[in-house]
């Protein structure tokens, strides 16, 4: 997938859309605040954009919660920095993602089903519906990009468990 609009976009309109498919349908969409264009990564801020509670156990989105999301369009993931409405740091949600476009005020992502959750303090490290991604036939329909996803979220973990996500973020 070529990455469309990659000069900087710093400086121009605040706001835009994010619009986060899933095999082909759009799953949510929601606006969100333009913190960083550098061509490259695109980073976004936003409010907990879903209705009510989601409660997965290992944590807790709900209203109030402040995402701010980093995009990549040379890179098969997002990562959300998730924290309260007081500031407090939830953690790290990381969707693996086919590389984000950002066209006409649209950020658009395709989600790939894989999921890595990170804890604030860094001990908690899970990987998420692996099961859905196999039951998806991407690895069928699209090897290349099965084989991609599979190798972003090898590269999430291993970073989550050594230098930290962070170092992504700088």
């Amino acid at each position: 997938m070529s990455a469309r609009s990659p000069e900087p976009r710093a400086g121009r309109t605040k706001g835009l859309v994010v619009d986060l498919s899933k095999a082909g349908r759009t799953k949510i969409r929601y606006p969100a605040e333009l913190l960083r264009d550098d061509g490259v990564r695109v980073t976004v801020r936003a409010p907990w954009a879903a209705p009510g509670v989601r409660d997965f156990g290992f944590v807790r989105f709900e209203p109030g919660d402040v995402f701010t999301e980093h995009y990549w369009r040379d890179r098969w993931f997002a990562v959300k920095e998730v924290r309260t409405g007081d500031g407090g740091l939830k953690g790290w949600y990381c969707d693996i993602t086919r590389p984000a476009v950002l066209e006409n005020g649209v950020l658009a992502v395709e989600d790939l089903d894989l999921d890595l959750w990170v804890s604030a303090d860094g001990s908690t490290v899970l990987r998420l519906d692996e099961d859905e991604f196999a039951g998806s036939g991407l690895a069928g329909r699209d090897p290349a990009a099965a084989g991609a996803a599979a190798a972003a979220l090898d590269e999430l973990e291993r970073l989550a468990r050594t230098e930290g996500l962070t170092t992504l973020l700088g």
